[in-house]
């Protein structure tokens, strides 16, 4: 028997609700949004998911049995305690215990990274290219680097809660130190705020990845072509290291760096020479279903 899909989005600045028909059919019943006013703190932001609720409630007539839920940070396995937020007031918080307590439903949570992941293989790009697929992973290049991993259709975890951490893997000490204490992380490398202070410190102008991109093909800057270089060629050596270990049948590549078209073309090619194969039989994608991926995939955290 089908069901409903409910899914939350929890962002820093809005809160957004969605319902599906079903995981066959995933057509929009109801879509919300409410303002998330983490400022007030830890329980009013339950308190706000709580009138989101009720909110989809009263548009949809529906009742919900679950709901699952895209959160900044992800749920600590073994604490069940919410852990590397940028929402920092649910840090170290009981978050999906107190959920549940308040508002009397089951609830499943997962980072934005393994929303965007389950999201576009459930109803997204590999659907239309490649809906037999069994492994997918999802690939956030923007102002961070993350990732994450969708085998049959579900989001994998890990035991620790940090399957597809793939941006806090070493990748070139020439990155420096990141947030996280280690030095040369991919996010330190190819995350468009590093590729801009790479940048800086070549060429002494701060430039945003969009103008430094303009730049580069205007054949007029040898420092955005290094720029590019830079980024293709790192690239190559991350997406080749996570095919070697993973080897997905897709990748899915999201984020405002995962916009340039060159990772498509020029990309593809410098993965083909570090992967551990003759060939790069991998299927690289756009992701179709753009800042839907967040609510949708949450949907898709409570499917059967």
């Amino acid at each position: 028997m089908t069901k409903p899909l409910w899914g939350i989005d929890l962002g820093g600045t809005k809160i957004e609700g969605v319902i599906l028909k079903s995981k066959e059919d995933p057509q929009v019943l109801t879509r919300l949004r409410i303002p998330t006013e983490k400022e007030q703190g830890y329980q009013h932001i339950i308190n706000q998911i709580g009138t989101l609720i009720e909110l989809m409630k009263k548009e949809s007539g529906l009742q919900p049995t679950a709901i699952g839920m895209g959160t900044p940070g992800a749920l600590d396995p073994l604490t069940q305690t919410m852990k590397n937020s940028n929402t920092t007031c649910i840090n170290d918080m009981h978050f999906k215990r107190d959920l549940e307590a308040r508002l009397e439903l089951p609830f499943e949570l997962a980072n934005d990274a393994n929303c965007f992941a389950v999201a576009e293989a459930n109803m997204g790009i590999v659907q239309d290219v490649m809906p037999n697929a069994r492994m997918v992973f999802g690939v956030i290049m923007g102002t961070g680097v993350g990732g994450g991993l969708v085998i049959d259709g579900k989001v994998w975890n890990g035991r620790q809660g940090i399957g597809g951490e793939w941006g806090h893997s070493f990748l070139d000490d020439s990155g420096g130190k990141c947030y996280c204490d280690n030095v040369g992380c991919v996010e330190m490398v190819i995350a468009g705020p590093s590729l801009e202070r790479f940048y800086h410190s070549i060429s002494g102008n701060n430039l945003n990845m969009k103008e430094i991109m303009a730049h580069y093909q205007a054949n007029t800057d040898p420092h955005a072509s290094a720029i590019i270089e830079r980024m293709l060629h790192f690239f190559g050596k991350a997406m080749a290291n996570l095919i070697n270990i993973l080897d997905p049948d897709v990748i899915v590549l999201g984020g405002g760096v995962g916009n340039i078209d060159l990772l498509y073309t020029e990309g593809i090619e410098r993965i083909k020479q570090f992967v551990f194969n003759p060939r790069l039989d991998t299927v690289i994608l756009k992701p179709k279903l753009g800042d839907s991926a967040g609510v949708f995939g949450a949907a898709f955290l409570v499917a059967d």
